[in-house]
């Protein structure tokens, strides 16, 4: 179906973001949302039953590694880049996705696909291929501080307007996610098969780039600002440290790892991340902050998918099944919320007149929420319907 061509929705439950319009209809033309009603629009345009079902807003994913586990499945077996890249844009369909941040990670030596030159060579070749993908196909590069190795990389890509988010992360061990080193140990050698020595060698260097990092975040952050980038902070673990990123505009928190840290970034109006697939299984995998815990105490803005899409659609509907949450609600933290975050709110991220109709329907009747169909921009991208 042409995006350009008009069409009905008919028979859906329309979740806006204000709440939900029952056995609604929606219609599409050039690409965009031209009417919701109540009931029946009448035209002579063709029209998709819903069978009443649930029609969301596209999910916009502003945290997704999972293309670095595609790229590099086994330790030192790569895919070949362009293959994932158009794989993916597959995958992220079914999964309700319209709008993608795949997250690379700048971190010299911590995984293969984490070093600075796969990281830079991936982001370009997401650039080179947006012509030929379905969705709206961002980078978010992950800046690990410790590394100034990643500086004239980022400046290239930064300058080249290649990358759409940058978000700063620090994993050395004694704060942030690994407030133990023996946490850290256990990480990445039983995740990414690192031995004794290596973890040694790892860990020495971030702590001995530690006196550097004021400058080279300044730097940063600095450059960023100046090309109207937004910046989110990694694994935030204190009010200080929120004070921290406050005081240099930086405007997400994603994954605060407690619930001090994040009652502070939503009392200084910085938006939260919560990771999918800690909401899905009700705890952190790194025994740090549970989203549910954090959203029972109103401190979440915005779920990503962190490393599982398939886990969006069923943490939304897990937190309004809860009663965590008001449906349209949880459905802004997937849509509305990160699409303010990063500026798309006026093209994207609610189902509302005028804005691209970015659409996903999702069939309850089965054992668990199925995404059935998605349209991005108006043009049918995935249905098994």
């Amino acid at each position: 179906m042409s995006s350009n061509g008009a069409y009905i929705i008919e028979d859906a439950h329309i979740v806006t973001p204000h709440g939900t319009e029952w056995r609604a209809s929606l219609k599409v033309e050039g690409g965009r949302i031209a009417e919701i009603k109540s009931g029946e629009i009448k035209s002579v345009h063709r029209k998709i039953d819903a069978q009443s079902q649930y029609l969301l807003p596209g999910f916009i994913d502003l945290h997704s590694d999972a293309i670095e586990k595609a790229l590099e499945p086994r330790p030192n077996i790569f895919f070949p880049q362009n293959l994932v890249i158009l794989e993916m844009d597959r995958l992220l369909a079914a999964s309700g996705v319209t709008t993608i941040f795949h997250s690379l990670s700048f971190a010299e030596g911590e995984i293969g696909v984490r070093s600075n030159r796969m990281a830079a060579g991936i982001i370009s070749e997401i650039h080179r291929l947006a012509p030929d993908l379905r969705l709206r196909t961002m980078a978010h590069a992950r800046f690990e501080i410790t590394d100034a190795g990643a500086l004239p990389h980022l400046e290239e890509l930064l300058q080249a307007r290649k990358i759409n988010l940058l978000s700063l992360m620090d994993h050395t061990p004694g704060q942030g996610q690994f407030q133990e080193l023996t946490s850290f140990k256990n990480y990445f050698g039983a995740v990414y098969q690192k031995g004794e020595e290596e973890l040694e060698k790892i860990i020495q260097q971030k702590y001995s780039a530690q006196k550097d990092l004021s400058a080279t975040v300044d730097y940063i952050v600095s450059l960023c600002h100046s090309l109207e980038i937004p910046l989110a902070s990694h694994d935030d673990d204190s009010p200080a440290k929120i004070d921290w990123l406050k005081e240099r505009g930086i405007v997400i928190s994603e994954f605060p790892v407690n619930l001090e840290a994040a009652a502070a970034a939503k009392e200084h109006g910085v938006a939260i991340c919560l990771g999918a697939p800690n909401i899905l299984r009700g705890n952190s995998q790194a025994k740090n902050l549970s989203g549910r815990e954090a959203i029972a105490s109103g401190c979440g803005d915005i779920l990503c998918s962190d490393y599982a899409p398939m886990t969006l659609v069923h943490s939304v509907f897990a937190l309004y099944q809860l009663g965590l949450l008001p449906l349209h609600a949880a459905v802004n933290m997937v849509s509305l919320n990160p699409a303010k975050a990063v500026g798309l709110a006026g093209q994207t991220g609610s189902i509302e007149p005028g804005k691209e109709a970015d659409l996903i329907l999702v069939d309850l009747r089965k054992e668990v929420p199925c995404v059935v169909k998605t349209w991005a921009k108006g043009k049918e991208v995935y249905s098994i319907w």
